[in-house]
């Protein structure tokens, strides 16, 4: 009697044995069960974890994007190319967060060159369109009416004080307070939200922004407000002064001064909003009330003998020239700029799926100037 084992060696012996008949007899089996057939089967050429995903599984229209209108917008980033990481890291977040949905295009500048590295990583990153702007030399660089001896004076001043970014930005925060919105790739829109490299955004928003102010004629819109440092701007607002007394007839009826002075404008209490984040109207900055604001102020040369900021300069013209309601709280949209953050509270965090802790907020801690822009309303 045979034993279990010897079935299964029997067995094993006439399905080899069948093989290798039908191998030499049928010519198709052969090269069918062939080794280097089932190799080249197996491998294709790659690992089979590398085979590429076929087209067919791709959805390549958005099918959750809304119908209907769009306002005449961009996304605006200043960079360089050394920025390109944490331009990467601010641009996936934007695209997952909203413009996946909205498809708004991109305009980058910049006072050089973008390289090809760059160029390629940023626009493999969205389906909208991309733009690369280099800006002219006259808008960025420090113009022949200011004294180099004057400006570097000042600028080891504030080092040796260790005045916040005391020796740094001149430049940038000139090009912002007074010509990006020249730039020729901005000529064809209304509205640009200001990204910068290395921000965060924490909620889903699952609405237009463009379209809010469009609508409701909003012309500024931020997400965190603050004190200036004083060391900063020791003179502006004194500056500011002298234009309204030159100017009485540019500054906007019920304007937003009360949020800029206890005081009726007598004094600055220094509060601005924070410019890295905006959603504004270009037209603003366009306007003559805003021009010849800039010019007066460039010609002060405050920009280089203190260091006089993009985000007091846009946030006393937004409040000088435009009317107080004009100005909006974008309250649902999560934002962080190191080392200041907004998150929105209570129903607007879960609507917005937000992923930000709602006990690391800016808006009412004593540095923030929220609570003046609240009273406003009041």
């Amino acid at each position: 009697m045979m034993t279990p084992m010897r079935y299964i060696v029997l067995v094993l012996a006439i399905v080899i044995s069948l093989h290798y008949i039908l191998s030499f007899t049928h010519e198709g089996y052969g090269q069918a069960t062939s080794i280097s057939n089932l190799k080249s089967q197996w491998s294709a050429g790659r690992p089979p974890y590398k085979t590429p995903v076929p087209d067919e599984y791709y959805v390549s229209d958005n099918v959750t994007a809304p119908s209907g209108r769009k306002a005449n917008a961009a996304i605006v980033m200043l960079a360089r190319n050394s920025d390109l990481n944490g331009v990467v890291v601010s641009m996936k977040q934007m695209e997952d967060r909203f413009n996946k949905k909205f498809g708004y295009p991109y305009v980058f500048l910049n006072e050089e060159d973008f390289t090809d590295s760059f160029k390629n990583r940023v626009t493999e990153l969205t389906d909208a369109q991309v733009e690369f702007g280099l800006i002219p030399r006259e808008h960025w660089y420090q113009p022949d009416s200011i004294d180099e001896a004057k400006a570097s004076a000042a600028r080891t001043n504030m080092v040796k004080n260790n005045v916040i970014y005391g020796g740094m930005y001149r430049n940038m925060c000139r090009f912002n307070s007074g010509f990006f919105y020249r730039h020729p790739l901005l000529d064809k829109y209304r509205y640009y939200w200001r990204v910068e490299p290395d921000v965060k955004f924490f909620c889903d928003l699952d609405y237009d922004p463009f379209l809010i102010m469009q609508d409701q004629n909003k012309v500024y819109g931020f997400t965190v407000s603050l004190y200036e440092y004083e060391a900063t701007i020791p003179t502006l607002w004194q500056a500011v002064k002298e234009f309204i007394t030159q100017n009485p007839d540019l500054v906007s009826p019920d304007n937003a001064m009360a949020f800029l002075s206890d005081d009726g404008g007598e004094s600055y209490n220094r509060c601005h909003f924070w410019s890295n984040f905006e959603i504004g109207d270009l037209d603003l900055w366009r306007s003559e009330s805003y021009m010849k604001f800039f010019e007066h102020l460039d010609n002060k040369g405050g920009f280089y003998y203190e260091r006089w900021g993009d985000a007091p300069v846009h946030s006393i013209g937004a409040a000088l020239f435009a009317k107080k309601e004009q100005i909006h709280f974008f309250n649902d949209i999560g934002y962080r700029h190191e080392p200041f953050q907004h998150c929105p509270q209570g129903e607007a965090h879960s609507k917005g799926k937000c992923w930000c802790d709602p006990a690391q907020n800016f808006d009412y801690e004593w540095y923030s100037c929220l609570a003046r822009y609240d009273k406003m309303f009041s």
